[in-house]
């Protein structure tokens, strides 16, 4: 007899699921036209928009390697003009690594501040930043200091040299930025929405300050839900920005970013200082769209967990398994098709915890009782649930065991280890059309956020706000934080039956 159940036959209701709530409110005539609902084929619509994000994130990455470029460039001449007070011989060659290795860790803390290529800041936001990350590094220094000899020199060289590199760069970064205009790769597309008397003024105000990377392009209200899909990627909103309600949600799905502008220098547009938002130029909401690299980490991650991952928990899936066919006899395994990224179907592997004839029992309880009719609509889900299996079935369950043989799905890139849990068609016919676009952008994962924290308790309703939650505010550091805490959430076993 086969190991694999036909992928006909229903699973177990899924363990979690997400929702979103979204919360419309009035928008002030005049302020930002209504987006018209668009029909694109979802697939078509996926691709394009993977073309564009790669598209920008590569002008981007053109731009921040000419920045680099200025920034080695600034540090070299740094040194040479050091080069005459310094130590020659052994000496010199200890300051001349520490020099290195201190223009390269201030590098590095550039880059994690957002200054390459640092578009939308303001320009004492760039000094602001740059000067932090030259003292952290002077700070660095002063420890090594003192535990190496003439280590007093070896500060004051250093000091000397970042605050050389500090002096230069506004002049390198001025070139560079100049250097890349010309190119035709700096800054990117914007469209400028606001009062009728205030956008002209906006529009000049980016078009005479280039260097905060806003290229924008001609726009009247009544035009933006006719913009072609690979246009501008970013809108900045100015003026009254307190109600907007499903519009604002309409363009984050249509723009990379959409920009809450702050005051500016010369146009006070809104009240919001940009001291207040970081010395940026606004308030910056993005889509949950991941990016290239971030991809390819969470790929390479995935990859490096699950392969031995896989070869110690095999005798664990095992001896499950010979559990689950004493108890019942048949199939061990099933594969159910599920919704992945970008639509695709995602078959599913996981031990089987129920009764081969489930779906009898399913609704053989419904006819006797209709409250459980009710129970299983609101979390597709029974806390007791006659299908299934007795003693092995809920503690596979509760201890996710019955979740391992996905490693295989992780491996074959059709799941990754988080994101949203990949539900049935049954479950996801609950959830709303729009919500069900958002969940396609992303890879289904093996954990998520519902399971640290409400599990399988949670309704439909609250299922989609965490989902969406997670799917806007996904980065690496939340998916370590999630799948961190899986274990803990997991131990306890709190909703999982």
């Amino acid at each position: 007899m086969s190991l694999f159940a036909s992928s006909a036959m229903r699973p177990g209701p899924s363990k979690a699921s997400t929702s979103n709530d979204m919360t419309s409110r009035a928008i002030p005539a005049g302020s930002v036209p209504p987006i018209a609902a668009k029909t694109a084929d979802p697939f078509a619509q996926a691709a394009l928009n993977i073309s564009v994000a790669l598209g920008r994130q590569l002008a981007r990455l053109a731009t921040s390697s000419f920045l680099v470029a200025g920034d080695i460039a600034s540090y070299l001449i740094a040194y040479f003009v050091l080069l005459s007070v310094l130590p020659m011989g052994s000496e010199g060659t200890m300051v001349e690594r520490t020099f290195t290795i201190a223009a390269f860790a201030a590098m590095i803390l550039y880059a994690s501040a957002g200054l390459y290529p640092g578009y939308r800041l303001h320009d004492h936001e760039h000094l602001r930043r740059r000067t932090i990350a030259a003292v952290k590094v002077a700070v660095l220094t002063a420890f090594g200091a003192i535990v190496l000899p003439e280590g007093e020199r070896l500060l004051l060289a250093v000091i000397g040299f970042l605050a050389l590199g500090l002096i230069v760069q506004p002049l390198a970064h001025w070139l560079a930025r100049g250097l890349c205009r010309r190119l035709g790769i700096w800054g990117e597309r914007a469209v400028v929405i606001g009062a009728r008397n205030l956008t002209p003024a906006l529009v000049a105000h980016f078009e005479d300050h280039w260097q905060y990377g806003i290229r924008p392009e001609p726009f009247s209200p009544d035009t933006l839900e006719a913009l072609p899909d690979g246009g501008p990627s970013i809108a900045v909103i100015a003026g009254d920005t307190g109600s907007l309600g499903p519009d604002l949600a309409a363009m984050r799905r249509k723009f990379v970013e959409v920009i809450l502008l702050s005051d500016t220098p010369s146009l006070k547009v809104s009240g919001l200082r940009p001291a207040d938002v970081g010395g940026e130029i606004g308030i910056r909401l993005t889509t949950g769209g991941s990016w290239v690299n971030s991809d390819l980490v969470r790929r390479i991650l995935d990859l490096a967990i699950a392969i031995p991952a896989t070869i110690v928990v095999a005798p664990f899936i095992a001896f499950a398994a010979a559990a689950v066919y004493a108890i019942d006899p048949g199939p061990v395994f099933f594969r159910h098709t599920r919704e992945g990224r970008s639509g695709k179907p995602v078959h599913v592997l996981k031990l089987r915890t129920m009764y081969q004839d489930a779906e009898q029992r399913l609704e053989a309880l419904f006819r006797d009782n209709p409250s459980m009719r009710a129970e299983w609509l609101s979390h597709f889900k029974l806390k007791d649930d006659p299908r299934i299996l007795p003693v092995i079935g809920p503690m596979l369950r509760s201890s996710s065991i019955d979740e391992l043989p996905q490693l295989a799905n992780i491996i074959a890139g059709e799941m990754a280890f988080v994101g949203p849990r990949p539900f049935p068609e049954y479950h996801l016919s609950a959830m709303d059309g729009e919500f069900r676009a958002k969940r396609r952008s992303v890879t289904p994962g093996l954990t998520g956020l519902w399971q640290i924290s409400e599990r399988s308790n949670a309704d439909i309703e609250l299922q989609q706000q965490l989902d969406e939650f997670y799917i806007d505010n996904r980065s690496l550091w939340f998916d370590l934080h999630i799948l961190l805490s899986t274990i803990p959430a997991v131990l306890k076993g709190k909703g999982a039956c």
